[in-house]
């Protein structure tokens, strides 16, 4: 078997905006709701570059608000299926700690929606101590069309069982906006391989 033309390598990079949008913004945000802001402001940004999907999340230290990673969807930007926020910002939490396991400290998870199929098993081993959501339920589907794939009607107890605590409903009526608007746009891209 020749192989030279195979793989070994992969990666991604959060585009040169992000780290100009969290510029201003402070290191620390104690606040749960200005960290969901910041989720918010990064997943409506983020369509609208063109770098992915409405979505981002962002790792902090629960007690403090430091924030340590985000992360936005880059599945577009690299063709990487696998790049969904919550990846993307987790991946680059580990990476800034040196270590796999992000239960080390009480780390916080905020997305703007509840996790996809993937992003729950990805949450689920990650090592984080609380997942915090902006909402759950039909919304995300019916305003963009993307399929979250199949869900436990009890996901919520699951994280909980694993000692991760999961808060929701927070900042919803800012993530259905974000969603609207995306689903809106004449040119949005839904992603899926049995499209």
């Amino acid at each position: 078997m020749d192989t030279t033309a195979f793989p070994t390598t992969f990666g991604a990079r959060l585009p040169a905006w992000v780290l100009d949008e969290i510029a201003p913004d402070p290191a620390a945000m104690p606040d749960v709701e200005d960290r969901m802001r910041l989720v918010h402001r990064l997943a409506d940004r983020n369509h609208r570059e063109d770098t992915g999907g409405p979505f981002a999340a962002v790792v902090s230290d629960s007690a403090t608000g430091e924030i340590l990673s985000v992360g936005v969807n880059l599945v577009l930007a690299f063709d990487l299926s696998s790049l969904h926020a919550e990846v993307v910002a987790i991946s680059l939490a580990q990476a800034r700690l040196g270590t796999w396991n992000l239960g080390a400290r009480r780390l916080e998870l905020a997305v703007n929606w509840r996790p996809c199929a993937m992003c729950y098993g990805a949450t689920l081993w990650s090592g984080v101590t609380r997942l915090v959501v902006a909402g759950e339920g039909p919304e995300l589907e019916e305003l963009t069309g993307f399929d979250e794939g199949p869900m436990r009607d009890d996901w919520k107890d699951q994280f909980v069982r694993r000692g991760i605590e999961v808060r929701s409903d927070v900042l919803r009526d800012e993530a259905i906006t974000v969603f609207r608007a995306y689903g809106e746009r004449t040119d949005a891209v839904v992603y899926n391989g049995r499209a």
